[in-house]
């Protein structure tokens, strides 16, 4: 299996911290923040990685992890030229991927405790063309997206709500998705948001839709580092976790 690591947003609300640097090269503890999630797929023995990465940072990328050697995996790089959303910055990896392959993706902000091995396993148990998406318990779910569950299979999500205002139960969608290569159809397949992005949401749910969309629940620590408090959160958790 490989992974891909999408890296590639401003983290507006992350300033002005992200007006010298990238999010994600931001320090969690001793290192940067995108040190943690290469270190999660190293664990889960996947090494060869794709990073999603934006222009204005590039250099600051390849400078500070070069090809990965140092970390023990195996990096490529691809530019996102603009931002449009998750799942079109998760498009970019349709040339990295092999017909039939299956591979994890991470949000580069998003934090987290457990090793995904057992998670990985199960994944490649599934049937081509189905997604495994990871959830975690939270005080308040209104601010992510959340799952509903089939009623009828419960191992099966029916659909997600995007910050619902009456949400149908207390789990987030982590920003840990795994996939093959039937993704990038889908993604071809959805329309633009509102706000002119391409939906990570929107994805999931095709696969919900035929019944394809399963899971599990982290059972450590996670966080979105993306604000200054989850961030500062962030140090705390993930102080000593790497040397």
């Amino acid at each position: 299996m490989k992974g891909v690591i999408l890296a590639g947003g401003t983290g507006t609300r992350l300033y002005p911290l992200t007006r010298l640097i990238n999010k994600h090269l931001l320090p969690v503890g001793s290192h940067p923040m995108v040190c943690y999630g290469i270190e999660r797929l190293r664990q889960a023995g996947i090494t060869d990685i794709l990073m999603v990465i934006g222009k204005q940072s590039a250099g600051l990328y390849t400078d500070f992890l070069g090809s990965g050697e140092n970390f023990g995996v195996k990096l490529t790089y691809r530019i996102q030229e603009s931002a449009g959303g998750i799942a079109e910055a998760l498009d970019l990896a349709g040339g990295f991927i092999s017909p039939g392959e299956k591979f994890v993706v991470l949000l580069g902000d998003n934090l987290f405790l457990d090793d995904l091995t057992p998670y990985v396993e199960k994944f490649k148990q599934q049937p081509p063309g189905s997604a495994r998406v990871m959830l975690k318990p939270v005080d308040d779910p209104r601010r992510y997206g959340v799952p509903v569950f089939d009623h009828d299979d419960p191992e099966l999500i029916a659909y997600i709500e995007e910050k619902p205002k009456k949400p149908k139960s207390k789990y987030s969608v982590t920003g840990i998705y795994m996939y093959d290569d039937a993704v990038f159809e889908v993604i071809r397949g959805i329309s633009r948001s509102a706000r002119g992005e391409l939906e990570i949401t929107d994805v999931n749910n095709k696969y919900a839709k035929e019944g394809k969309l399963e899971y599990d629940v982290l059972k450590l620590w996670w966080g979105d580092a993306g604000t200054l408090e989850s961030l500062h959160e962030a140090g705390i958790h993930m102080k000593g976790v790497l040397p």
